[in-house]
């Protein structure tokens, strides 16, 4: 735990350019305060005491503006930016070194029971306002944008954007949108609309004519 601790304050350092020193994300910074109250609440929760580890998660909760069941796994060098509005479910899984901005949900969908939140795995960074909802895994090194709904499965090295999410990039190369083989216009129809226009625009002129 205490570890994992250390490896969290680093993370801080490493990948947020305003953290200037270990004493300033100590003791200010609220992503690394709820980060570091979910270790001690996990370790409640692990060891069957889980009123108190509900208590701890939902002080942590009040303080600091982000929820963090202590049901959830979450590895070393999590980074929480800003925070305000962050959720995570009981059943998410997170890697190590992971990056999450404010206002994100990883939960569920209320459709599924058991394991019933996201995996994210290695070096996963989710966006802004980003939602994540359902057990399915998002690969290593995987981008989600701002703002983004991911429903679905997103592959290693993949980023996902839009609502809902689609694979935009896969590897740093641009993915090409697939060709829409059922919303594609229908020729036929399409003729058939010419002709209905012609033939309205003749009956016109007829009339035209006969008056």
């Amino acid at each position: 735990m205490f570890k994992k601790m250390k490896s969290d304050l680093d993370a801080f350092l490493e990948r947020d350019p305003a953290a200037r020193n270990r004493f300033e994300v100590f003791f200010l910074y609220s992503g690394y305060k709820a980060v570091r109250s979910y270790r001690k609440a996990h370790w409640f929760h692990t060891h069957n005491m889980k009123f108190i580890a509900r208590w701890i998660s939902q002080s942590a909760r009040r303080r600091t503006g982000i929820e963090i069941h202590p049901g959830a796994q979450i590895g070393k060098g999590l980074v929480i930016d800003h925070g305000m509005g962050v959720v995570i479910g009981e059943t998410t899984v997170i890697g190590d070194n992971c990056t999450i901005y404010q206002n994100v949900t990883l939960g569920g969908t209320g459709k599924d029971h058991g394991k019933r939140h996201p995996t994210l795995g290695n070096n996963v960074l989710v966006g802004t306002g980003a939602k994540v909802l359902g057990p399915f895994s998002v690969g290593d090194n995987a981008r989600i944008a701002a703002g983004a709904v991911v429903l679905n499965e997103v592959p290693a090295d993949c980023t996902a954007v839009g609502v809902p999410a689609r694979i935009v990039r896969k590897g740093g190369v641009k993915v090409e949108a697939p060709l829409d083989q059922i919303h594609v216009s229908d020729p036929v129809s399409m003729q058939i609309c010419k002709l209905e226009y012609e033939v309205e625009k003749l009956k016109k002129e007829l009339e035209d004519i006969k008056k």
